[in-house]
């Protein structure tokens, strides 16, 4: 099964993607990559995984390219611009499959990305079944991005993560009033070299 390359309308031009319908589909999965302005884009290797991992769990899945990273229209705005295109995205890929329950991971400052996403949909009484945060750009959570509180949330953090302070996931994760749970993945640096099936396997079980 291959990715089909699309493009999406974003709110600042075109978000080019990776769409990949799945036979009787029991969900849907948007996954978002880390810091453009640091080369991060959706062909990242932890984004690979996750998007993999989802198409194996039998989630139709959608990988995208934030405004001004790749062939995506726009520049980089490192906050709520790149939110909206993942609201974009996710609407496009709500309407190739209409009525699924909906599926947001994120990786780095992806994380942030669909994790505020999550609090959007949240207000506007759209239900998140599962939320996968994977060494999440904890620090840029704030009042005006929220986290939703009722889905089931998964946070994932290396313990040697060099780009994450670690210490700030886990102070984060402590001070969040919904329940969910945090996996430390030890030896681990912040991209999983060596350590993607491992990933995979812990992202697999729970969803």
């Amino acid at each position: 099964m291959r990715e089909n390359p699309v493009l999406i309308d974003g709110p600042v031009g075109a978000l080019e993607a990776l769409h990949l319908p799945v036979a009787d589909a029991r969900g849907i999965a948007l996954v978002c990559h880390p810091n453009p302005s640091q080369g991060g884009t959706m062909l990242n290797k932890v984004v690979s995984t996750l998007q993999r991992t989802a198409r194996d769990s039998g989630l139709a899945t959608l990988r995208f390219n934030y405004r001004g990273t790749g062939k995506s229209a726009g520049e980089h705005d490192m906050s709520s611009g790149e939110v909206d295109d993942a609201q974009a995205a996710l609407a496009w890929l709500q309407e190739q499959h209409p009525g699924l329950p909906v599926y947001l991971l994120g990786f780095s400052f992806g994380g942030f990305v669909a994790g505020s996403l999550s609090g959007r949909l949240q207000q506007a009484g759209v239900a998140i079944a599962q939320l996968y945060l994977v060494a999440p750009a904890a620090m840029r959570f704030d009042a005006e991005h929220p986290l939703a509180s009722n889905t089931q949330l998964t946070i994932i953090q290396p313990q040697d993560d060099e780009v994450i302070d670690p210490q700030v996931v886990y102070q984060w994760s402590a001070a969040l009033s919904q329940p969910h749970e945090l996996l430390k993945v030890a030896d681990c640096g912040h991209f999983f070299h060596g350590r993607l099936p491992e990933l995979k396997q812990l992202v697999a079980e729970r969803l």
